[in-house]
Order: C-alpha cells, then structure tokens, then sequence
C-alpha cells in the first residue's frame, strides 16, 4: 500500500479541476500539446504549462519532444485506469450533463475502445462464445483465439508482455464493461490499421463500417477507395451488431 502522504500528493493533483480535465482529454484522445491542452481548458499557455509540470513531476503524464513540439499523453495505462474508476465514483448531478453522441458512442480511452461501441463489441464476442468474463477480467475460449488470430492478433505474444491481457474496464457513459489491457489495445489497433474505423482530424473521431443506413461513408471513417472493404468490415462488426442493434458515431474527442 501506498504511503498516506503519497496518496494525498496524488490525488491532489487530479483534485484540481484544471488538471482533471487535462487528464481527462488524455484520456480520451490522442498526444496533445501545452497549447492545445491550454485552449481547451480555456486559461493561459503559462498556466497550462504550470499544471503540466505538476503532473509531470508526479508521474501522470509523459511528454514525447517531436522537433520544435512538446507532445505530451498519460503516462501510462496505470493512469487510465485510475482515472477510469474515479469518474465512477463522480456523483450524478440534479442537472444531468448530457454526454454528447459521437463521444458517448464510441472513443478510445487510452488506447482500447470505449462507449458503445467498445461494450457492443465486449457483450457482441461474450454472446457468440468467443469471450469468457470473470470478476475483472476477460479470457478468449479457444475458438476466440483462433477468431481474433484470423485478424492478424498475436494473442500468444500479448500474453507474454508485463501488461494484463484483457480487462474488464466498466465503461464510464454506458456503465457496462469494455475490453480493456493488451488484447483491448490489439484489437483497436488492428481496426484502425485495417482502415474499418478511422479518426478525424482534432475530434479523433472515428466511425464504424456497419452502419445500418444512408449515412456517408467519409463520417464513418470509410473513404471511398476503402469501399471495397465493407463487407469484410461488416462480418467483422458482427459481434457489435449482436449486442447493439444501432451503430452511430464513432468518436473520441
């Protein structure tokens, strides 16, 4: 256990509510700079710099320096799940505040998806019997390893890193689990690198091929030359689709 002092440190740095919601927009989407972090918290390049600082030097966040850039994302998936299970703990307030559709819908927080899409996708691979939960965990059965291998995850390979393989992280809008850890991170990644779902510029977003609908291709994430690819991406989502008969935006922001 931690020592008492220690904790206190910590959990005043995230107590400040300018820096709770830098590490929330970390948390939410991609590598940010001290300027971009500034505006959206709506104060000064310097005192965004300050609280940056701070949470540097109590190891929440990290910064990558990419020439004259200072890029700076949580320090690692230890801080995402803290911070996941302190927004369970915020009491509701009497006026509601609505979590806006994109981002309620699906966003990636740290480096898995999240929001609907992340649960349709969890409760979708339990259903068909690929996915085994427990307390705070999931296991692939043997027919979901040789499911996601057809995808081109290396389960053996991320059951061997220092990572946990695959958590059951309890989704802050939906209140349901996503899957989270090593294999919650491959299968993000394999969907982005397969182009089924794609971020926008700034907003992150990214979008689902299985759409039921008329919607447009480029707001999913599906440029036009990808085109071919959806009905590949479709067979795909199809443990989303069993868990969640509707598929809107996809988006982490």
């Amino acid at each position: 256990m931690p020592h008492p002092i220690d904790l206190a440190l910590t959990a005043s740095l995230i107590g400040d509510a300018t820096r709770a919601g830098m590490l929330s927009r970390l948390l939410e989407g991609p590598a940010r700079t001290a300027g971009e972090l500034a505006r959206e918290a709506g104060i000064s390049p310097q005192t965004a710099s300050g609280h940056l600082a701070k949470l540097l030097e109590g190891n929440l966040v990290r910064v990558e320096v990419q020439g004259r850039h200072r890029y700076y994302r949580l320090a690692g998936p230890d801080v995402a799940r803290a911070l996941e299970a302190l927004s369970l703990l915020v009491p509701t307030r009497v006026a509601t505040v609505r979590v806006p559709e994109p981002l309620r819908f699906a966003r990636t927080c740290y480096d898995h998806l999240a929001g609907t899409l992340g649960v349709a996708l969890a409760e979708g691979l339990e259903k068909r019997g690929l996915l085994e939960s427990g307390e705070d965990s999931y296991a692939l059965t043997p027919e979901g390893t040789r499911f996601v291998a057809k995808w081109g995850v290396d389960t053996q390979t991320l059951s061997q890193g220092r990572r946990a393989f695959a958590r059951r992280c309890l989704d802050w809008s939906e209140r349901r689990a996503h899957v989270g850890g090593a294999l919650g991170a491959a299968l993000a990644e394999r969907l982005f690198a397969l182009r089924w779902i794609a971020r926008r510029p700034r907003a992150a977003e990214c979008g689902s091929p299985s759409r039921a609908g008329g919607a447009s291709r480029s707001r999913w994430g599906c440029p036009g030359r990808e085109a071919r690819r959806l009905t590949q991406a479709r067979a795909f989502a199809a443990p989303m689709r069993a868990a969640s008969r509707r598929t809107v935006a996809c988006s982490s922001s």
